[in-house]
């Protein structure tokens, strides 16, 4: 649980006047990424013993998973059994995003439970766009959702989320002052503090791009084809979103809107380390949902493969593999990029086939990752 030794790290660093930014802890001497408001939240994290910690770190995401299951059906537009919900959390912690998560002490669980609950919420609700928002100020990359939902034209939820996020920004500022002047005006763009991008263990398209390329700098390589990438897959999320309301079935495009906009910002993000892919979860379920169980299967089992850890990748090997063990170092970004070439698929047939545009992306998916 080395990332749970570093947000500790992080808590007694703002209980103690520490410079939040400066230090590395563990083996691999990590340091503290995120802004400084996570950091606030970690200080509870300081009052028991370490032991102690891992132990409630392990069940705390062993519930927000059981969590994450119910609101992926919530999501699917289905509900989830007492015995259904056991059976898919158990089973959910084989897939590799999950199991590493565990492994790490990640928060992912808990990011990905906010920003689900908070989307997954009715329209109009009280302070809809609140915990996106705060989610925003823990990791930053929830931020696409904000987007995607000013993209969308509800605007009054971007609103809210955006006011969120900037509050959570205004509150480290007032307890921590300088930490958050560090952060923002230069630790937020050392990237590099985060982990070496060419590694397996970053499955985003820097990470694909570079090591296909076998440079440590990818540079314009990487930064044009991601500035495409975001773009196309902010329309794509919109224009299903758009394509269930004509279509009379908002959930079932927004449901597809949601899936395109989590893939889009794990594609586009510098480093997207395989358990920030938790993201598989709600994805599962919507597939079955969709009454797609063989693409279900196949992404569930690109899922567990964990092909990655398979390769040699020790020292700089990550940057010598051949062109065939390429696609066994990125299966995660390949899976995204097929997602959003079914969606593009869908809606360019989408005239002829009317009101069918956000139910159909599943099955233009299929064909693609097959």
């Amino acid at each position: 649980m080395a990332d749970l030794l570093v947000y500790r790290a992080e808590g007694e660093a703002v209980a103690h006047g520490g410079d939040l930014y400066g230090f590395t802890v563990t083996e691999w001497r990590l340091p503290a990424t995120y802004p400084p408001f996570a950091a606030v939240l970690f200080v509870p994290t300081t009052w028991i013993p370490v032991p102690a910690l891992k132990v409630a770190f392990l069940a705390g995401n062993a519930l927000l998973l059981a969590c994450l299951v119910t609101l992926s059906a919530r999501l699917a537009g289905r509900t989830a059994p007492l015995p259904v919900l056991c059976a898919a959390t158990a089973g959910a912690l084989w897939l590799e995003p999950v199991f590493q998560t565990l492994l790490f002490g990640q928060i992912n669980l808990a990011i990905t439970c906010l920003v689900l609950w908070d989307l997954t919420r009715p329209s109009g609700a009280r302070a809809k766009g609140l915990a996106l928002g705060i989610a925003t100020g823990i990791k930053l990359t929830p931020a696409v959702f904000i987007a995607y939902l000013f993209l969308t034209a509800r605007r009054k939820e971007a609103g809210v989320a955006t006011a969120s996020f900037t509050g959570t920004a205004l509150l480290s500022a007032l307890l921590l002052p300088s930490a958050t002047a560090d952060f923002w005006t230069r630790r937020l763009f050392e990237t590099g503090r985060v982990g070496r991008a060419w590694i397996v263990d970053n499955q985003s398209l820097q990470g694909l791009i570079a090591r296909s390329l076998h440079t440590e700098t990818p540079g314009l390589t990487w930064a044009i084809p991601t500035a495409a990438v975001a773009a196309a897959g902010l329309w794509l999320a919109s224009r299903v979103h758009r394509g269930g309301r004509e279509a009379g079935d908002c959930e079932a495009g927004d449901r597809w809107g949601i899936l395109l906009t989590a893939f889009t910002a794990l594609l586009i993000s510098p480093i997207s380390w395989s358990h920030h892919w938790v993201w598989c979860v709600p994805l599962l379920a919507v597939l079955l949902a969709a009454g797609r169980p063989r693409l279900a299967l196949a992404a569930g089992a690109v899922f567990t493969a964990r092909t990655m850890w398979l390769l040699p990748h020790e020292g700089d090997l990550d940057l010598r593999l051949p062109w065939w063990q390429q696609p066994l170092a990125a299966p995660y970004p390949l899976v995204g990029l097929a997602l959003l070439a079914g969606a593009a698929h869908t809606l360019r047939h989408a005239p002829r086939r009317p009101g069918r545009a956000q139910l159909s992306v599943s099955s233009s998916s299929a064909s693609t990752i097959r």
